[in-house]
């Protein structure tokens, strides 16, 4: 009779890695810690890039928004037989020089009129210092006084903000070279750069690209022409008011007055009128110049209130209420370029969202008309 041999013992097999039981953690959380470290320094990386990478990307954007509102008469040219890159270097420093004369134009006016403010700024003060010592008998100080106080306060920071001032004007050459040097590239390379772009999409896309390509070139033209128009209107009205006033240097100061006024976006509208103010004050007296400066409110009241509502919603196809808060939006956000490409922006946007998004027939009701007149006989 045989003897059964004893069953060997054997372990249990270890569960594999990152199963329940197993002290192992599983094979892919080390490539997944590293791979997560990774992300956040390139993440980290990212965001301080953006961040340095901010002034050129607002710069680039400028530089593209004057590439497509020098387009037409860029294109205007080359139809007449000009080479692309002399039409469109032809239209940018055409730009650039009428920029330049008005701002020769009337910065030595601008610099005339705030010299002789600065001269009279004593007398005025000094009248105001009589007049409120005899009205109600309160003891002002004197500009003597006044003067020596803010240069022990504010003298310490003449250094700094002399160094703040030569630095802000660098950056700002450079800015003004990278966005006129963007601007003819793009300029000169026109069709040719749509051709590169297109070339990476399929022909449906291509048309969309090219269509919305279009379309926001336009807006952007209409914005411009509607700036154009509301500009040469403030001019003439100014004018006639300073006329009638008879102000000096009326021409130029409405000139001043509608070029500023609806090319600087916020505070256009006082900067422009604060010059012809100042004009009235040291050219005329106090009375001309309290109203130059309510025709100047008052004005600005109309056009923001009426006409440049009604212009910008013709132009660019946008309900007035709209266009009012979408600057207003757009200024509060992203500042003063923001409140200037606000309106070409959200136009271009309301062409994309039309042109992706189906509009559908209205059904019958009272809510979507207003009521018929009832007049008794």
């Amino acid at each position: 009779m045989t003897t059964p041999h004893p069953t060997p013992y054997r372990p249990a097999a270890e569960p594999p890695p990152g199963t329940p039981g197993s002290a192992r953690p599983p094979r892919w959380l080390p490539r997944a810690l590293v791979m997560a470290v990774v992300a956040v320094f390139l993440g980290i990386f990212v965001w301080n890039a953006m961040g340095a990478l901010e002034g050129l990307f607002v710069n680039v954007l400028i530089a593209v928004f004057i590439a497509l509102a020098l387009e037409p008469p860029t294109v205007w040219l080359v139809r007449q037989g000009w080479r692309r890159g002399l039409a469109a270097a032809t239209t940018l420093l055409g730009s650039l020089v009428v920029v330049i004369v008005l701002i020769v134009l009337f910065g030595n006016l601008f610099v005339q009129q705030l010299v002789a403010l600065a001269q009279s700024v004593p007398r005025l003060y000094a009248g105001l210092q009589t007049f409120v010592a005899e009205r109600f008998d309160i003891v002002v100080p004197s500009s003597d006084n006044l003067l020596r106080q803010a240069i022990d306060e504010f003298g310490d920071d003449v250094a700094s903000g002399a160094l703040l001032v030569g630095t802000t004007l660098v950056g700002g050459l450079l800015a003004t070279l990278t966005i006129l040097l963007v601007s003819y590239y793009l300029l000169a390379a026109g069709p040719r750069f749509r051709v590169a772009v297109c070339g990476w999409l399929t022909p449906a896309r291509q048309q969309e690209v090219l269509h919305l390509w279009e379309v926001t070139q336009g807006k952007v033209s209409d914005y411009i022409g509607s700036r154009v128009l509301l500009a040469a209107v403030s001019t003439v009205v100014t004018f006639v008011f300073l006329a009638i006033l008879q102000t000096p240097y009326a021409v130029p100061l409405a000139v001043f007055v509608g070029v500023v006024s609806q090319f600087v976006p916020t505070i256009g509208a006082y900067l422009g009128g604060a010059l012809p103010t100042m004009v009235a004050l040291t050219a005329q007296g106090w009375p001309q110049a309290v109203a130059v400066l309510a025709f100047v409110i008052a004005y600005q009241q109309f056009e923001n209130l009426y006409l440049a509502p009604k212009v910008s919603a013709r132009a660019l196809e946008m309900n007035a209420a709209v266009s009012l808060l979408v600057v207003l939006a757009f200024g509060a956000v992203f500042g003063v370029l923001g409140a200037f490409l606000a309106l070409p922006v959200a136009a271009t946007i309301q062409a994309v969202a039309t042109t992706y998004f189906q509009r559908h027939e209205l059904i019958e009701s009272h809510m979507l008309h207003d009521p018929e007149s009832v007049r008794g006989d």
